[in-house]
């Protein structure tokens, strides 16, 4: 309709009775309208004239075109406007029913304030999350910051006793020394002794395989 500049009152075509009719009316009158213009035009035209006609097939297939275009949306529309105007009636008692129920503003204010009472609730629990969170991240931090003192105290300690020398410690080196001389004066005497003591060994074995 609004491509074909046909005004329609969309009021009365959603009242499904006479009125839609007449609206609908107007768009079956332009398209008669259309046809019988077409035939009168070609009624008018004289053999003379068309002889002189000079024939435009691209116009026309232009033409045919937009016009096929044009049936095909106004079949759809009104497939569309069928099914609307059958749901009307139940849409319409509906919508009296609606209209005519009383408004009830105290149970309105009622639904709104338990909505608004919910709403506050959960902005009040983010908030006590939200301080939580911080209050946690505060005490995680102190704990850390303990922890680092702690470590660059033990650090400290560790470099203070590795650069202290303990009063004890000349005389455990030189008792160190001595035990370490002891020992290999008792290494040589022990490899001596096992050396005679192989010879001794050997020397009676000699003497024995003599007299036999």
């Amino acid at each position: 309709a609004t491509k074909a500049h046909i005004k329609l009152n969309t009021k009365k075509l959603y009242q499904a009775d006479g009125y839609a009719v007449k609206e609908l009316l107007k768009v079956t009158s332009v398209l008669y309208g259309a046809m019988n213009t077409k035939g009168v035009e070609r009624a008018d035209v004289s053999e003379e004239d068309s002889s002189k006609f000079k024939f435009d097939l691209g116009s026309k297939i232009t033409d045919l075109k937009a016009a096929r275009q044009l049936a095909s949306e106004i079949t759809s529309k009104g497939a569309s406007l069928y099914d609307l105007l059958g749901k009307e009636v139940e849409l319409r008692e509906a919508r009296t029913e609606s209209i005519a129920r009383p408004l009830e503003i105290n149970e309105a204010e009622k639904v709104m304030k338990i909505a608004i009472d919910c709403v506050l609730e959960q902005v009040q629990k983010t908030k006590d999350m939200l301080n939580n969170v911080a209050l946690d991240e505060a005490n995680l931090e102190a704990k850390i910051e303990k922890r680092k003192l702690e470590l660059e105290r033990s650090q400290k300690r560790l470099q203070t006793l590795q650069s202290v020398r303990p009063a004890f410690m000349d005389e455990y080196e030189k008792i160190e020394e001595q035990l370490q001389k002891q020992y290999s004066s008792y290494l040589e005497k022990f490899r001596n002794l096992t050396y005679m003591e192989q010879l001794l060994d050997d020397h009676r074995r000699t003497e024995q395989e003599m007299f036999e």
